[in-house]
């Protein structure tokens, strides 16, 4: 169902939620809507599940990569990638999986490198204000994860194996069963490469000489992504009871088992066989859900557990093979989860609902190699404990069919500081039925809290840092025409502007270290689009295509930070002006062709925005090509996929000094024998 508008994709994944209640009125009320309550006055993209399960080997970092008009700043497959909206950080993105917050306490973001888009079963982005009808501190946005029951009768398989360039094998499983009552799933990926590729490092130069030893010519080697390896696995566990009386009941728990090495600077002139750059992790997410659903009102509680210990070991020889220790980072992070939400409709046009979150921390940080004296004592990091509440209430009218408004109040605390109510006000208008063109507009003022690592980290943090905090203002217009059968188009487009106070950055200073400080203001704004079309070209044949573009200036227009401040009127670093995504999907029969292209504008690594070598990184052009054949057995389905990725070679950096691969080429094989049957 790809290409199908984002209205309508919407509108599906909602009702297809709908009808596993078992049509219980309350959600024959929004299937009777054109537009679900809950979206009023929202800006939402829906990922349907073709895009989400397109390969095992994709991360959810490379879906949004393509797929979206957000930013993902990657370190390199297997490697940190994180994602920011309209001009702003990592951080300012609040990210939830089956309802849990699971951005880092100490870093305050995710790493999507680490999410397998198999896992995922339903994903949407909630840009800028929309953010703040689910979750507090996301000043750019909110990316929602979740996992749905197989909807499987019996018993059921699938195996994908996956072969790539540079040694790099994927390999996912699963395992389901179901009933009219039960719905048990068991997902595996384990994905394995030395990650070795050659690259063109344009950081160094070499020499050719004549006979007489005099320099004739330079050139850039071919270096090797040495000490780059990556293992990851990830277990993922699920099931589901349905009363089938309006209860149901579930368990998720996933387990990442990660053991990856941080490649070279392309600036780094060592030998690469002399270092060791390595992290580790062991992260196990869990959730117990129950929502229970009567005629006109929902109950939904969650209690969940997050445990997570890393290591970050970086070694160097000495000179004699011995291998001195240079950091020796370790974190452990316990998180205690609770979660009550509820929906009432007082009437068909009336919504009203109502949350509380808590997320309990416990956060113990240390480099055993960096020691700083705090009186008599020797601190090697920081063991701190921090709880988080999040409280809302909401109020959504519709009082004719063409006019939406919503009202949103949540209130946060963090420690023991509290935010001043969050409120946020929507509305949208059918300007006209023919075409379904709809403009909304929203306004909301957002709130960010310090992660611990901003106020605790050794050597740097700063425990005298101000929340965040910014009025945002939203404008736009949607469409979606179609006939049955030939065609859909839709489309969207949105202006956002946002000022924010007291921006948190890390920016190094005159110790020789970084540390965060808060920037006055900063003024994010810009221009968000996204078009959908599918296509029915002929009988057999069908066409989808989905682009994105977006236009996002965040620009520093505080006060000077010193005398030698050059940072005013200028783009922030790490964040690209201009973005641009186009997908496309041919489809014949069992066959298809898929053509993915992504685009980022230059991005500057310093507040300056100098362009030198290492001020900025220029922009880049992304191109990967998949075909896909499948076959249907009396036994088993399968499935043959080739992937080239990075398709006409480009030489691009998404980060300063970290080396990316060129042309590569991937393979897939998938059974899912026919033992049981879906609904």
């Amino acid at each position: 169902m790809w290409g199908i508008p984002t209205v309508l994709r919407s509108q599906q994944t909602e009702n297809k939620q709908n009808w596993a209640e078992r049509g219980i009125r309350l959600r024959e009320v929004e299937i009777k809507a054109k537009r679900p309550m809950k979206d009023i006055g929202v800006q939402k993209t829906v990922f349907d599940s073709l895009v989400l399960k397109e390969n095992i080997a994709l991360s959810m970092a490379d879906v949004l990569t393509f797929n979206s008009s957000i930013f993902v700043k990657n370190y390199g497959r297997a490697t940190l990638s994180t994602v920011s909206f309209r001009g702003t950080s990592a951080s300012h993105t609040q990210v939830t999986w089956n309802g849990m917050r699971i951005n880092s306490p100490m870093l305050g973001m995710t790493d999507f490198s680490t999410i397998p888009s198999y896992f995922i079963d339903d994903a949407s982005l909630l840009h800028g204000t929309s953010s703040v009808n689910m979750v507090g501190g996301g000043l750019g946005g909110l990316v929602q994860l979740s996992t749905i029951p197989a909807d499987q009768q019996g018993f059921g398989m699938q195996y994908v194996q996956g072969v790539g360039s540079y040694r790099t094998f994927d390999e996912f499983l699963r395992l389901t069963y179901g009933d009219k009552h039960w719905q048990v799933s068991t997902r595996a990926v384990y994905q394995s490469s030395p990650n070795d590729f050659k690259f063109r490092n344009r950081d160094k130069k070499e020499n050719i000489y004549d006979d007489n030893y005099t320099i004739i010519s330079q050139y850039y080697p071919v270096e090797r992504n040495n000490n780059a390896s990556f293992k990851d696995l990830h277990l993922l566990q699920e099931a589901y009871y349905n009363t089938g009386k309006g209860d149901r009941f579930g368990l998720n728990a996933w387990y990442i088992n990660s053991n990856r090495e941080l490649g070279r600077l392309t600036s780094d002139q060592s030998d690469g066989t002399r270092f060791e750059n390595r992290q580790r992790e062991h992260t196990l997410r869990s959730v117990l859900s129950w929502d229970h659903t009567r005629e006109n009102w929902k109950l939904g509680t969650k209690a969940g557990y997050i445990y997570t210990w890393m290591a970050y070991d970086y070694k160097n020889d000495k000179g004699n093979g011995d291998m001195a220790s240079m950091t020796r980072s370790r974190s452990k992070i316990n998180t205690l989860y609770g979660q009550v939400d509820g929906e009432y409709f007082l009437t068909e046009k009336l919504l009203f609902t109502a949350g509380l979150s808590a997320h309990q921390h416990f956060v113990k940080s240390s480099d055993k190699n960096i020691i700083t004296l705090v009186g008599n004592r020797a601190v090697v990091g920081y063991d701190k404990a921090r709880v988080e509440l999040s409280g809302t209430v909401s109020a959504k009218w519709r009082p004719i069919e063409r006019l939406g408004m919503s009202v949103v109040l949540r209130e946060e605390m963090y420690g023991d500081n509290w935010s001043p109510i969050i409120p946020a006000f929507f509305v949208d208008y059918v300007l006209s039925k023919k075409g379904n063109i709809t403009a909304k507009a929203s306004i909301t003022r957002n709130y960010r809290f310090p992660t611990l690592n901003d106020l605790y980290f050794l050597p740097g943090g700063n425990t005298d840092l101000k929340r965040e905090s910014g009025f945002t203002y939203e404008a736009g217009l949607s469409f979606a025409v179609g006939k049955d059968n030939v065609y859909t188009l839709s489309g969207s487009v949105s202006w956002f502007d946002q000022h924010v106070n007291d921006w948190i950055i890390w920016l190094p200073n005159f110790k020789g270290y970084y540390s965060p400080l808060n920037i006055k203001e900063v003024h994010a704004y810009g221009i968000e689009t996204e078009a959908d079309l599918a296509l029915r070209l002929a009988k057999n044949w069908k066409l989808g295509v989905h682009s994105t573009f977006a236009w996002t200036p965040s620009i520093n227009e505080g006060e000077p930070m010193s005398s030698a401040d050059q940072s005013l009127g200028k783009q922030l670093p790490y964040v690209p002006e201009y973005s641009a995504t186009l997908s496309g999907r041919l489809s014949y029969r069992s066959w298809s062709l898929l053509y993915k292209w992504c685009y980022y504008s230059e991005r500057y690594t310093m507040t300056s925005n100098k362009k030198t070598l290492t001020g900025h990184l220029p922009h880049y052009l992304m191109s990967n090509v998949t075909l896909e054949k499948g076959f249907s057995l009396r036994w088993a389905d399968l499935s043959l996929k080739g992937t080239v990725n990075n398709l006409f070679n480009e030489e691009y950096l998404s980060v300063l000094s970290r080396p990316m691969p060129g042309i590569n080429f991937e393979f897939f094989i998938g059974i899912t024998p026919k033992w049981g049957k879906k609904k």
